[in-house]
C-alpha cells in the first residue's frame, strides 16, 4: 500500500521560512519521480515542483528561486525547503506520485502565511 504523510507546516511570517517533509512507503521511492503541489483555499491543485529518481528537479516559476525540493533516498523522503514565503504561499501542502489527476497523495499539510 502506498502511504504518504506530509508534515512540517505551520504558521510562518511573510518573509520567513519552512521547511516541509514527505515520509513514503508501500513503493520505490528511490526509483520513483516525485511531487510537490497545493491547494489554496477555493483554487485547485498547482503543481509546484518535481525530482526525478536521479535528482534532477523541475519547477514552476513562481517558486522557482524560492523553493528546494530535494530526497533522501536512503530515508524514503521527500523535502521542500521554502524561503521568502509570502501571502499567496498560504495552501495545503502535498507530495505527490505520479499525475495530479490520478496520483497517490498523502493527507497534506497547511502552511499559514501572517504577520
Amino acid at each position: 500500500e502506498v502511504r504518504l504523510l506530509e508534515s512540517g507546516g505551520g504558521l510562518v511570517e511573510p518573509g520567513g521560512s519552512l521547511t516541509l517533509s514527505c515520509a513514503a512507503s508501500g513503493f520505490d521511492f528511490a526509483h520513483s519521480a516525485m511531487h510537490w503541489v497545493r491547494q489554496a483555499p477555493g483554487k485547485g491543485l498547482e503543481w509546484l515542483a518535481s525530482i526525478t529518481a536521479t535528482h534532477g528537479t523541475l519547477y514552476t516559476p513562481s517558486i522557482k528561486t524560492r523553493f528546494t525540493i530535494s530526497r533522501d533516498n536512503a530515508l524514503n523522503t521527500l523535502y521542500l525547503q521554502m524561503t521568502d514565503v509570502q501571502t499567496s504561499d498560504k495552501a495545503v501542502y502535498y507530495c505527490l506520485r505520479g499525475s495530479i489527476a490520478s496520483g497517490d497523495r498523502g493527507p497534506g499539510t497547511q502552511v499559514t502565511v501572517s504577520s
